[in-house]
């Protein structure tokens, strides 16, 4: 039993919504094993495994075995592979499938570190994408980001072939330019290779198992409603796009992986959850902080930020794998600062 009752509740549902008989006996190597989702799609595993018999073997591939050895100390049967990415990983028996969620995911970082988030992002698909040749994979799902989109600068639906434009002159775009390239890569890979690779192009994901101090939006608003004190946006909050709740999130990434088509591309998102920033902001202020805190603006030209954009995702081609997102903005949010109360990041 997880300390984090959220993050249990969670898992327990997955577990009844997933067809999991798919993965008996099966090994699955799962990349960023510490980072949030690759974290929570173990855990899930592990439940499978203890309530199920299933007899998963689970691969946990991250750059730092302790971390990894004290994040997973109760999951028995797992295997750790103490690897950097942007390295040739080795591993010399069969695996059966992979799904690739390691990525530098701080924005701060984008800026900061551009030739490392260039790098973690092709080098490291590419690294695991010849693994999976090599390991002649049943499936492969790579872990991919809205940001792809680009600058979009009107709300109209977007399916997954409606990209915008990315300015190559901004050191930011190194995560979002590099991510379309990793795309093209697992393309390149299924359709030259004839692999069962497929992208999952994710929305912003909210939900239980983030660190306190992580710096994103969510986070920052959630901490606001803990520590009762003003939500301070540094942009006009304009910008707009869907969100995803992790569970949701893990489920349409096993539905792609279970039942998508090669090469092919599918956004994961919560379509209702469409928001612009100051929306979102509203909503946390009026429904769940009922009006003890306000929004303050502390606008600061940066280029840590992107420009306006307008993500708004169309899921239909995943909907039509049989996946639906279940958990609304709101909830998502309340959720989450559930989760983060007493700080048991699990």
């Amino acid at each position: 039993m997880l300390k984090n009752k959220i993050l249990q509740e969670d898992i327990e549902l997955m577990a009844k919504q997933l067809d999991y008989n798919r993965l008996s006996n099966s090994t699955i190597l799962i990349t960023g094993a510490s980072g949030l989702i690759g974290s929570q799609i173990i855990l899930l595993l592990d439940y499978l495994n203890t309530t199920k018999n299933l007899k998963i073997k689970i691969l946990a591939l991250g750059r730092n075995l302790n971390k990894l050895q004290q994040k997973f100390s109760k999951v028995q049967g797992i295997e750790y592979i103490e690897a950097d990415v942007l390295n040739p990983i080795i591993y010399r028996n069969n695996i059966d499938y992979i799904i690739h969620c390691a990525s530098v995911t701080q924005s701060q970082d984008f800026v900061l570190s551009p030739v490392n988030t260039i790098l973690t992002t092709i080098e490291g698909t590419k690294n695991l994408l010849f693994m999976a040749k090599d390991k002649n994979i049943k499936g492969f799902v790579y872990l991919s980001s809205m940001e792809v989109f680009g600058q979009v600068t009107e709300s109209k639906k977007l399916k997954e072939t409606d990209l915008g434009y990315i300015d190559l002159t901004n050191i930011r775009s190194s995560y979002s330019e590099s991510k379309r390239m990793a795309e093209l890569l697992c393309l390149s890979f299924a359709k030259q290779y004839n692999l069962p690779i497929m992208i999952a192009r994710l929305a912003q994901t909210i939900g239980p198992g983030f660190k306190y101090d992580d710096n994103r939006m969510s986070i920052q608003f959630a901490k606001a409603v803990i520590e009762n004190h003003n939500i301070v946006l540094l942009t006009e909050g304009k910008s707009s796009f869907c969100s995803i709740y992790i569970r949701d999130a893990i489920m349409g990434i096993f539905t792609i992986l279970f039942k998508g088509k090669t090469g092919d591309c599918y956004n994961v998102a919560n379509s209702s959850t469409y928001a612009s920033v100051k929306d979102i902001a509203n909503m946390i202020v009026n429904e769940i902080a009922h009006n003890k805190i306000n929004i303050e603006y502390k606008l600061n030209k940066t280029d840590k930020y992107p420009p306006t954009f307008y993500l708004n995702l169309d899921t239909s081609k995943l909907n039509n794998l049989g996946w639906s997102a279940e958990v609304n903005l709101q909830e998502m949010y309340e959720r989450l600062i559930t989760s983060l109360k007493g700080f048991n990041n699990d």
